[in-house]
């Protein structure tokens, strides 16, 4: 086939996200895949018609991402808070950075560095020496044994229930809510209950749900940080004081975040695409989608393969589940298969459908069902993080799983992922990058939906909280949110025999188009064959191919 042939073929991938596609019902993903209840709210009795033009009356977002090309790290920030028991550097007192040009699990790098906290230790303990000598004096040593004990790794009591908290609330105003957060933190790590417990009474009174990005981001962090502290990290949902809300409300909370973020219609874009050229001239094409959630992402690509010049090929899925979407949609795989079967139908796809019920720790390569003949289509879409990896479990899934799926020959495989490193980090390490990371995520959601819309602070608390609170309060096989950077999924895929999928300018440019639609802070750049979206200078999810 000529090139122009198959660019043109690409193209209507793109298009496709632009117009109608009739017969898609209001659907809901999972909460780290793609949610989409309003991807067709404008589909009538009729099966009238929807594309993601209907999101510009649309506003909010979950993750924040920044690109344009040429990202530069505008505001360098670091945390430096001394501790001989610190790994930032082998003095053990230096600063802390996100930022993948640093990192050693990036060795190819990041174009949109992290930005971080700024470099404002010594400032906040000042601030807080200031704080304690109001409240209690000059000759007070509260803060110095905070400092002392720091640096030696006991445990003092700094006798905060000597505080005088009248006063206390009275300087609040004064205090910079991050800072008291990192110290907090640093006080947890280090053991030092007392000192966390007078910290968390203030944070109390410096958070809101329904305040101000930082506001709302402190309060669970607070909510990680006392669920660690009362070794109740394992009971998220409890620690977070919310039950877990009926699948139709799920849904619904779900679906405000697809409504107001970009990430998901990124990776929805940027893995079609992607398909759509690597199958071009395939009859038989398998997908196999190790987080299917509501399948909607499909429907997209079905209905740009039935405009394929010679008639549509067979189209064969095989979606593995979770225990989140299963809860959001109120049932089985069974419900995705009809709905997808439908589909398909309406548009003459010939289609079948594979339920495998599990887990994505449990696939084995007999559960897949790969025939010969079948141009073998693989996706990750925000899953992989939640795999164990050789620091949690000999099993290791994170890569076997890789390697089950090069044993399968894929034309190619997509993976989608949040830029963020916590995986393997130490937890005061952890608890600054999820500030950082989740700082730009509240930020740019706070451009899309009053601070005080009841949807919105229902989403982030169902939806985004348990993710934070999991990073901060739990360690081990409990701790299940456990992202790495691009040249980290780098190493892994290439370990495991894989070779890059260059992405064509297609690909950039129909990412660009969605953005379109929403703030102008949202960036996209294409950087080393791979995309990355970010929010003004923070990268936040990267898009990737590999075969």
């Amino acid at each position: 086939m000529q090139t122009s042939q198959k660019h043109q073929s690409a193209a209507s991938v793109q298009r496709m996200y632009h117009q109608p596609v009739q017969g898609i019902e209001p659907c809901c993903l999972s909460h780290v895949q793609i949610l989409d209840n309003n991807i067709c709210s404008d589909v009538s009795s009729q099966g009238t018609n929807m594309s993601f033009q209907t999101y510009k009356q649309q506003f909010y977002t979950l993750d924040s991402s920044t690109a344009t090309t040429g990202f530069s790290h505008d505001s360098p920030s670091a945390v430096s808070i001394s501790s001989n028991r610190s790994t930032f550097s082998p003095q053990g007192s230096q600063s802390y950075q996100s930022d993948p040009h640093h990192s050693p699990d990036n060795a190819y790098g990041s174009p949109m560095s992290g930005s971080s906290i700024v470099d404002e230790g010594n400032e906040l303990r000042n601030k807080l020496r200031e704080l304690e000598i109001s409240l209690l004096g000059p000759e007070s040593d509260i803060i110095d044994s905070c400092s002392c004990c720091f640096k030696s790794g006991t445990h003092q009591d700094t006798s905060a229930a000597s505080w005088n908290w009248d006063q206390l609330m009275e300087m609040i105003p004064r205090l910079d809510l991050k800072q008291v957060l990192i110290f907090c933190a640093q006080a947890v790590s280090d053991g030092d209950i007392s000192t966390a417990a007078g910290l968390m009474r203030v944070l109390e009174e410096m958070v809101s749900v329904s305040g101000e990005p930082i506001e709302r981001l402190g309060a669970y962090m607070l909510e990680g940080l006392r669920a660690r502290l009362e070794f109740s990290g394992s009971k998220i949902y409890k620690a977070l004081k919310c039950e877990q809300p009926v699948s139709s409300e799920l849904m619904s909370y779900m679906s405000v975040l697809f409504q107001i973020c970009p990430y998901w219609k990124f990776a929805y874009m940027s893995a079609n695409v992607v398909i759509g050229e690597a199958v071009e001239n395939e009859r038989i094409i398998h997908i196999i989608d190790f987080q299917i959630a509501q399948g909607t992402q499909w429907m997209f690509l079905l209905h740009a393969l039935a405009k394929r010049p010679g008639g549509s090929p067979l189209v064969r899925i095989t979606g593995i589940d979770d225990s989140q979407s299963t809860h959001a949609r109120g049932g089985g795989l069974d419900i995705v298969g009809k709905r997808l079967s439908e589909f398909a139908a309406s548009c003459n796809v010939p289609f079948e459908f594979q339920d495998t019920a599990m887990t994505a720790c449990e696939v084995e390569r007999q559960h897949l069902r790969v025939q010969p003949g079948e141009a073998v289509v693989v996706n990750f879409p925000f899953v992989l993080h939640h795999m164990p990896d050789e620091s949690v479990s000999t099993e290791n899934h994170r890569d076997r799983l890789l390697r089950l799926v090069k044993s399968l020959s894929p034309k190619v495989v997509t993976l989608v992922e949040q830029e963020s490193k916590t995986n393997t980090s130490p937890f005061f390490h952890r608890f600054l990058e999820t500030l950082d990371y989740y700082t730009a995520m509240f930020e740019s959601i706070d451009v899309a939906r009053p601070r005080d819309d009841k949807q919105r602070i229902s989403a982030e608390q169902h939806c985004v909280a348990r993710d934070i609170v999991n990073m901060i309060a739990c360690e081990g096989i409990e701790r299940v949110e456990r992202h790495e950077l691009l040249g980290k999924w780098r190493s892994r895929f290439m370990m495991a025999g894989f070779t890059p999928y260059r992405l064509s300018p297609l690909v950039t440019n129909a990412v660009r188009d969605v953005l379109k639609d929403y703030d102008s802070n949202y960036r996209v750049e294409e950087n080393d064959g791979a995309l990355y979206l970010g929010w003004r200078n923070r990268a936040m999810a990267t898009s990737s191919a590999w075969k």
